[in-house]
């Protein structure tokens, strides 16, 4: 088992690829125009949806915003699962989880957002293999901020140099590393298994 006791996943594009464009071509197939106007606005207005991962903005608050910005041609319903429809499941990272659970703990440590998790991602299976998931909008923090990493270990109760952390942008790792974490950026399955091989973790593939 070596010096490690925690695995810490992201979720977006580690574990459960996603993609906007699926978004965009939802809104079109609703009225042409309209996914690229909200691509535009949703760009244009990024902040916003940070103050929705970070739970200053109420799923309603931010459904209300983005329903005036698709002039209201959709429901809430209806946008809420639109705007969740982008993921999908990266299967082999999947299936190393109940192999790394016998172990280690592992915990979920995701910026993401109320709608994206209850209509997106937290009925995937795989989410029962994590001991805890630390949310950006439960905890009111993102990465690469020392907060959401902080809420980490005060749930593990673990040395920051126990834990091990994969996510897909590379400044998100670097914030864990601060925390002195052992982090790798995510490009790959193979990739993130040749890391734990390079640690000593060991698992059969």
């Amino acid at each position: 088992m070596g010096k490690y006791s925690v695995m810490v996943f992201d979720l977006g594009n580690v574990l459960i690829p996603f993609d906007y464009n699926i978004v965009v071509e939802g809104l079109e197939k609703v009225e042409t125009g309209l996914g690229n106007k909200f691509a535009e606005l949703y760009h244009q207005n990024y902040h916003v949806h940070r103050q929705h991962e970070k739970g200053e903005l109420t799923a309603d608050q931010f459904v209300d915003i983005m329903l005036g910005w698709l002039d209201n041609k959709v429901s809430g319903e209806e946008f809420c699962k639109i705007y969740s429809s982008l993921f999908t499941v990266n299967e082999k990272m999947i299936e190393l989880l109940p192999k790394l659970k016998q172990n280690y703990k592992l915990i979920l440590l995701s910026n993401t957002n109320e709608i994206h998790k209850k209509y997106g991602w937290q009925d995937y299976e795989f989410i029962k293999h994590f001991d805890k998931l630390i949310l950006s909008h439960e905890v009111g923090a993102i990465k690469p901020g020392s907060k959401i990493y902080e809420a980490v270990e005060q749930f593990t109760q673990a040395p920051a140099n126990e834990h091990f952390f994969t996510d897909d942008i590379e400044e998100y790792m670097n914030g864990a590393k601060q925390r002195g974490w052992d982090a790798v950026q995510f490009v790959g399955y193979d990739e993130y298994v040749a890391e734990l091989h390079k640690r000593g973790i060991i698992v059969e593939v």
